[in-house]
């Protein structure tokens, strides 16, 4: 497919509430989208990196520069055979995989469109099951201004009909809050995610958690690491779960040679696409890891490609892929809804992403847009 345009765009829409982590509040959610155009269709992408570089080093800032600069440069006029072709010829760019996501979600959607199936399809192909047409999700709840509260938030979510809950964690904000929830609600899949924000030291914490029998606990450890927690795993009994730690493959098989980790959260975006994303799917799958699709917040765009890459057999758990409603109250696209009698989500099966642009919606929470030719480039 010979690319002709890429239109960019940061976007910026107010969150219904604040979504709190260990790195702070964030209420105004900012990101950047790929239009790629290419034989008369266009392929949509989205970059989850925010203004503060807390969970990553990239920031909507650093993704303009590389992606204006750089990446879309390297693809314009040039034909591509399609998403798998993409990383080497991005390969001159090391590091940024939020920004590199961004394209090979526009390529895959491309793709998809160009055979005229969904985006689900088109990634399926290679397994012989089929993709799933209803995944389970889960909602991640943030930091809240009170123990009390947080079981308040909890049981709202559950009366929604979500059946699995995530919740932020931070030093003093842990054991107490896992015991509360625990309490209140003691047969629900709960997990607590840490994001990097512990250290090995703290393992007795995390051993006071072992009664609580929580379906996991994520990244408690820092954001590069792989090696401390192949260390803290066998000190305790809950189930562990790298994310920050897996940016790529590569690191997928790190963790499994030295036994790091129980289950892996794929976050497409933090292993440059839905390519890499895939990879790590087969090699998990090969090895009996567990996985499941996390989540940065994303606008319907991103959460169509989310919901399209967790319908492979491989993914088990349930994902951070929440109803629209749990973020914005208006979404560039159609919102997705809550299946409540089992906590799914419905996959797109329109060709491509399956979802409808609000361009009028689009143009209004715009910041800044520059479209780039073949001709300029």
């Amino acid at each position: 497919m010979k690319i002709e345009r890429i239109d960019l765009y940061h976007i910026s829409m107010r969150l219904v509430s604040p979504f709190v982590t260990s790195f702070g509040p964030q209420q105004q959610r900012d990101c950047l989208l790929t239009a790629v155009h290419a034989e008369g269709l266009t392929g949509w992408g989205e970059c989850v990196a925010t203004n503060d570089p807390g969970y990553s080093y990239e920031t909507t800032g650093t993704a303009w520069h590389i992606l204006g600069d750089f990446l879309i440069p390297a693809l314009l006029g040039r034909d591509i055979a399609g998403p798998e072709a993409l990383a080497p010829a991005l390969s001159f760019v090391r590091g940024h995989p939020l920004a590199k996501a961004a394209l090979d979600q526009s390529l895959w959607d491309l793709a998809a469109q160009a055979d005229g199936v969904s985006m689900s399809a088109r990634l399926v192909e290679p397994y012989a099951e089929g993709a799933k047409s209803r995944v389970p999700v889960g909602v991640s709840i943030g930091i809240q201004s009170s123990i009390g509260r947080t079981v308040e938030v909890i049981r709202e979510y559950y009366e929604q009909g979500y059946r699995r809950i995530k919740l932020k964690i931070k030093p003093g904000h842990d054991v107490a809050l896992g015991r509360a929830a625990r309490a209140a609600f003691p047969d629900l899949p709960i997990m607590l995610d840490a994001n990097s924000a512990f250290r090995l030291e703290d393992a007795p914490l995390f051993q006071a958690m072992d009664d609580l029998n929580l379906l996991m606990l994520e990244q408690p450890l820092g954001y590069e690491d792989i090696y401390d927690h192949s260390l803290l795993r066998p000190l305790i009994k809950t189930p562990l779960c790298l994310d920050e730690s897996i940016h790529s493959d590569d690191h997928a098989r790190y963790a499994l040679a030295i036994g790091a980790c129980d289950i892996i959260n794929v976050k497409p975006s933090r292993v440059a696409g839905w390519t890499e994303a895939r990879r790590i799917h087969d090699r998990c799958r090969a090895a009996g890891m567990p996985l499941w699709v996390g989540g940065m917040l994303e606008t319907g765009i991103g959460r169509a490609a989310q919901l399209a890459l967790a319908s492979l057999p491989g993914f088990t758990l349930p994902g951070d892929i929440s109803a629209t409603e749990r973020y914005y109250e208006r979404d560039i696209t159609g919102p997705f809804t809550l299946n409540t009698e089992d906590s799914t989500i419905s996959v797109p099966s329109g060709v491509g992403l399956g979802v409808e642009i609000d361009h009028d919606y689009l143009n209004a929470v715009t910041l800044r847009r520059e479209t780039f030719t073949a001709s300029a480039a």
